[in-house]
């Protein structure tokens, strides 16, 4: 599956492509784990998670809630009536998304794709107890955006894809390509989300932030949200912290029903199950580390020097 080189940029009226690898070079963003994929890190891979319950119940349930407030503030209008009407078009619309994620909580959450920097090697879990083991540098990346314009408004929407070939070339064509993807809204976002992996393995584990404690919380529900709070409020303040957390967080976004249902499915997060992967996952010794292709080396030599360029310029 030929994709353009990487750090090209398609444009057109109402869409935008930018593509990220192969080869992975520099996209510029510092590495943000928007969406919580990550759900291990340590020295030698780092497992990627596309169970995001936590983003499903954020994109949901602000819905819920905008439904809920109208019917209430038009429940004096015309008898009533439309404060029905508007639950029911509220039951409608959130109703068959709220059944898809009922119905993914009753199932095996799906492992992990595993990305080992020292042999610089994608293990792609498949069905029947399948996998890939992919060279990271032949891994495909692109940030997709697409744009939409009505009475309402402008509205963007956008994923993170990331593409693996499978490296049996008596492969059947079914059965040859596999892609996650990822809903973060495409571009510098997407990218952000994609220099969780790339600077993982090009730079260290130390370039991403270690976000897995969630994982394995040992304090109760509101325990833990009490300590997010005054951890929040040393870095921004009670004003800001009991606004955003406090307020927004309870009834905009329902981060005590996320956690309810994380430490449901990802408490821990299913791990590998493979006996020849658990001795792949094994650390090697440094001087068995595989090495950077010096073609990879040179595109990353010129990545960086642009952004420099384009860093001095901004400046």
């Amino acid at each position: 599956m030929s994709m353009p080189p990487a750090g090209t940029t398609k444009k057109r009226m109402f869409s935008r492509n930018d593509y990220l690898a192969p080869l992975p070079i520099p996209t510029g963003r510092k590495p943000s784990d928007v969406l919580n994929i990550i759900w291990r890190r340590n020295d030698v891979f780092l497992d990627i998670g596309s169970y995001s319950i936590g983003s499903a119940v954020m994109v949901l349930w602000p819905v819920v809630m905008l439904f809920l407030v109208m019917a209430y503030f038009t429940r004096n209008i015309a008898s009533g009536d439309f404060s029905q009407d508007i639950l029911v078009a509220g039951s409608i619309i959130t109703g068959v998304p709220a059944l898809f994620l009922i119905q993914s909580l009753f199932r095996e959450v799906p492992l992990p794709v595993r990305f080992n920097r020292q042999r610089r090697e994608v293990c792609v879990p498949r069905d029947d107890g399948e996998y890939w083991i992919v060279p990271w540098e032949s891994v495909t990346a692109a940030a997709t955006q697409q744009s939409s314009v009505s009475q309402a408004g402008k509205v963007t929407m956008g994923l993170l894809i990331i593409g693996f070939e499978n490296p049996d070339p008596l492969a059947k064509e079914d059965n040859k390509h596999f892609s996650l993807g990822f809903n973060c809204g495409g571009g510098t976002t997407a990218m952000a989300l994609w220099e969780c992996m790339r600077s993982y393995m090009e730079i260290g584990p130390h370039a991403v932030e270690d976000q897995t404690a969630r994982f394995d919380r040992s304090k109760g529900i509101w325990a833990t949200y009490l300590d997010d709070l005054i951890k929040a409020a040393k870095l921004r303040g009670w004003f800001v912290t009991v606004l955003w957390e406090g307020f927004c967080g309870i009834f905009i976004f329902n981060t005590l029903l996320i956690d309810v249902l994380e430490r449901w499915k990802l408490n821990p997060p299913p791990d590998l199950p493979y006996p020849d992967i658990i001795e792949w996952s094994k650390p090697l010794p440094p001087e068995q580390w595989a090495k950077c292709s010096p073609e990879l080396e040179e595109a990353i030599a010129t990545r960086e020097a642009e952004l420099a360029v384009q860093s001095k310029d901004a400046g």
